[in-house]
This record gives C-alpha cells, structure tokens and sequence, in this order.
C-alpha cells in the first residue's frame, strides 16, 4: 500500500472543496467516448443514443435496472392469460410528457404500432414481431394481443428500442427528444455536449441532480487529462484501459470495474466471397488470438468467448475451443477452400478503442496466414451507413451490447448476412417457450449452432470499467443495457 503524500492530501482537500460546490450545484458532467447521431431511439441502431436517453429522457413499460432485473416502467403492472397471448397493461396515473401533454394508452398504441409497422426504421423490429394487435380498452389499460406466445416480451419491451413517445412531438425527436424521464432535454451542442436538466413533473421518484452534462471525447488521450484535470465528474466505458491502475491508486477517484452486454466480434460479411464459405470463416477464427488482443487492445480487461451470449448469462457455454487459436489451422482450411496464397478483404473499423487498437492487432493476425485486410477508420455514421445498412464490407469489429441478442442471427438480412433456417427454427421454438428449463437448452443449441458455423469471430466480453471521483455515487456498475442512467445519481453528503 502507498504512503499517502502531501500531494494527495492537499489533493483530497481541494475534491472537498469541489465536491462541496458540485453538491450545491447538483450536477455532473459525465465523458463518453461516443457522440450519439440523433436522439431517437426508435430509429436507429447506435448504442450512444441509449447511453443518453434511457431512462433519462424516454420510458418504456417496463425498464432495466442496474443489475439486469426488469421492473415496472410506465406500465404499474400486468395480466398475462392463461394461454400467454394476451398482455394486459395498467399503466400509471398522472405521467405527463415534458411538454406536458398526458401519457396515456393511445401513446402506447401509437408507439408500438409504429415500432412494428412494415414500413418502420426500428432497429430492433423483430423486438415486436409477435404482436398481432394493440388495443386501448380506456386511457390507463392497453392489451396486447400475440400471435403465439413470447416468453421474452417484458424483456424486449425494456429495451431502448419500446420507449413511449408522442405522436406529438414525433416529427422533432431526432433534434428535441421529449419524453416522460427523470430529466428533461436541454441542449446539444454537436461535437461537444449534450444537457439535461431535472424534470419538476416527474410522476415517480425525482431525479437527484439539477442537472447533468454528457460530455463527448473521443480520444483515449483527451480523456485521460479530462479526468486527471478534474473536468469530468465521471467517465463511462473509459477507452484508455491502460490507465485504470493509475486511477485506482489516486484518492481523487474511484473506479468501478463491470460486466456489459458487449459481445465484442470480428463481424464477418456471410454473402460475399470468399466468406460465404465456411472453411474460410473457420480458418478466420482459428487465426485470431483472442488473449493478445485483450492484452494488447484492452490490457487484460475482457473475457474471451467463443459465441455470441455473454459469460454471465447462466445459460453460457464455453465454445472458445471451437476457434482456438491454430494458425496452421487456419492455412491448411485455406488451403483446402482453394485459397493456399491467402485473398485480401476490408476491415473497417468505428472510433472506439476496442475497434480501432484491435484492428491493427488482427490485422497483423490474419496477414500470419495471408489474409490482407486493408483497414480502413470510419466514424459512427459512416459505419451505420456502409457497413451496417449498406452491408459493403469484408470484415469489421464491433460490440454488440444490446442485451441477451442472440436472436439477431435469426435474421437473414442483418447486416452479418447470415441465413440459417435451422438457427431460426431454435429461435422461433425460444419465442414460444416459457418453460425456463427448456429455454436453458435453446440457448446452449443456439449458442453452439453459430459457433460450429463460424459466422463471425467471437473475440471477448467488454469490460465495462467506469472513472468517476470519489464523492459520485449512484453510477451503475455493469451495463446490463447501453445506458448511462442518471435518475440516482448525485453527490456523497
């Protein structure tokens, strides 16, 4: 243990000081890696936008809490049938949107219907996919009626993506998202900040703080001095691993060290040659090592997989024998799919650390056994335009921290390209089954389907480490979804 110097003392005594100003002004500014494209989560498959939004600004009927469990949103409670196909939803009495118009059953109908129309834009549309009908039966009830029964429905209607918004204020949600939260929206400044401040009319326990700023800073450079320099009361995710132990030892912070939901993979275009074929694909796998990337790109914070599903989930399976790292392996599955001089692909790469510091470590990689990537950087619009809606790429690496989302490989048209029939029968099965035994087993068959496929490379579990200073409390700890929720935070007295 390290004396502690007249540096850290007097240090100590100015956080006091600061602390005490913080309280008195109730607020937090808050780093991020990632500046959000827009702000409606209905519409777009960045995890940054739930990062500022959830919980925050917008609602749904039920919610995520810290620790994984799904509680009462703005629904208070529900009926299920007997058969499982109907859903019957109270909703809260006196829940206003910040503009001050009534919540009520007819936004939850519009919400809903929108999010699952032929012609919507919700990322995660197939969330919605077993509603068949929603009813308003009177201005606080809603029935949701299923075509079969979807043991996962409170779980999907948690997500980001099942918020309750206004058709009232739908055409501006992009640019002034307004919602039910604790906080109301404020201001954006892009390319900086986003603010939001306290909502007096909020129909449950009020926010802490006054007010709170998200603060965007991409480079794990600037990020560490903002946080040494005391600029930021916290930094979520933060991108310069390396650092952490610094942090630790200084009395100034404190670190909190978490699980995510990030499956973080080397994402593989299933549809385009010479990836389509699946002794390529393996031999892709067996040429990553998966522990010189956690060491070298996120020094030794992660947990290696060998699928899509999360360690902690208690229906994990260890499959990372499956792509051992082999690169002998892996020249002779070339070989054999009549590929023995290697063939040159694309990696793109979005802005955070795990991509881009992991790209080049996998790039070298796969040159040992003659794959030539050509890495090419992009920001987070260019990836969502190119790679993920416009599926022009070999290779990319990305984090998928939406929660338990193993069921996108389900869809053929995702942005992987993979098309199973055999995969999206376990998943229909999963959708129908209640029974939690029987789940467990779906899951495992799921999980072990994709791996012997090798449909993408499945490097490690995002760590998910948080800097703040030591008189911030209320943070989560674990990202069970992309969320930076602030409803509890504040100030230790």
């Amino acid at each position: 243990m390290k004396p502690i110097s007249s540096l850290a003392i007097a240090s100590a005594m100015a956080l006091a000081a600061s602390m005490g100003s913080a309280q008195a002004q109730g607020s937090v500014t808050v780093g991020l890696q990632l500046e959000p494209p827009h702000l409606d989560p209905t519409s777009a498959a960045a995890q940054a936008i739930d990062s500022v939004v959830y919980s925050n600004i917008f609602e749904g009927l039920t919610r995520f809490m810290g620790d994984g469990s799904i509680v009462p949103g703005l629904a208070e409670s529900w009926e299920i049938s007997d058969d499982g196909l109907v859903y019957t939803f109270r909703l809260r009495e006196g829940v206003s949107f910040h503009d001050g118009t009534a919540m009520d059953a007819e936004d939850v109908k519009f919400s809903l219907d929108r999010a699952r129309a032929e012609d919507s834009v919700n990322a995660q549309k197939a969330l919605f996919a077993a509603i068949s009908d929603v009813e308003v039966v009177d201005p606080l009830t809603v029935r949701l009626t299923l075509s079969e029964p979807n043991g996962l429905l409170l779980f999907n209607l948690a997500w980001g993506d099942a918020v309750i918004v206004a058709p009232e204020s739908i055409e501006a949600i992009k640019t002034n998202p307004i919602g039910t939260g604790a906080f109301k929206f404020v201001d954006w400044v892009q390319g900086d900040k986003i603010d939001i401040a306290r909502n007096p009319d909020y129909w449950g326990t009020p926010a802490v703080l006054d007010t709170a700023t998200f603060k965007f800073i991409s480079d794990p450079t600037a990020a560490f001095a903002a946080v040494m320099a005391e600029d930021l009361d916290a930094y979520i995710n933060f991108p310069a691993p390396e650092n952490l132990p610094q942090f630790d030892a200084d009395p100034r912070f404190q670190v909190l060290m978490g699980t995510s939901e990030g499956e973080t993979i080397l994402s593989t275009n299933n549809k385009q040659p010479p990836f389509d074929n699946i002794k390529v694909r393996q031999a892709l796998a067996h040429a990553i090592d998966r522990q010189a990337i956690i060491d070298g790109a996120m020094f030794g914070y992660g947990t290696q997989i060998g699928s899509h599903f999360a360690p902690h989930h208690p229906a994990y399976v260890d499959l990372t024998g499956n792509s051992s790292y082999d690169p002998d392996k892996a020249r002779a599955l070339l070989a054999e799919a009549g590929l023995a001089d290697g063939f040159e692909t694309t990696l793109h790469l979005p802005p955070p650390s795990y991509a881009r510091r992991g790209g080049e470590i996998i790039a070298a990689q796969l040159a040992e056994v003659g794959i030539r990537a050509e890495i090419i950087n992009v920001e987070w619009a260019q990836w969502l335009e190119s790679v993920f809606r416009g599926k022009d790429f070999g290779l990319t690496i990305v984090s998928h921290t939406e929660p338990m989302d193993i069921g996108i490989y389900a869809r053929p048209d995702y942005y992987f390209q993979y098309d199973s029939k055999a995969f999206q029968d376990v998943m229909d099965e999963l959708n129908r089954t209640t029974d939690q035994a029987r789940r467990t087993e779906l899951l495992q068959q799921a999980q072990t389907m994709i791996s012997e496929d090798y449909v993408n490379g499945y490097l490690f579990q995002l760590a998910w480490p948080t800097v703040a200073k030591t008189g911030v409390q209320g943070l989560w700890t674990n990202a069970p979804t992309a969320a930076i929720d602030l409803t509890a935070v504040g100030w230790a007295q």
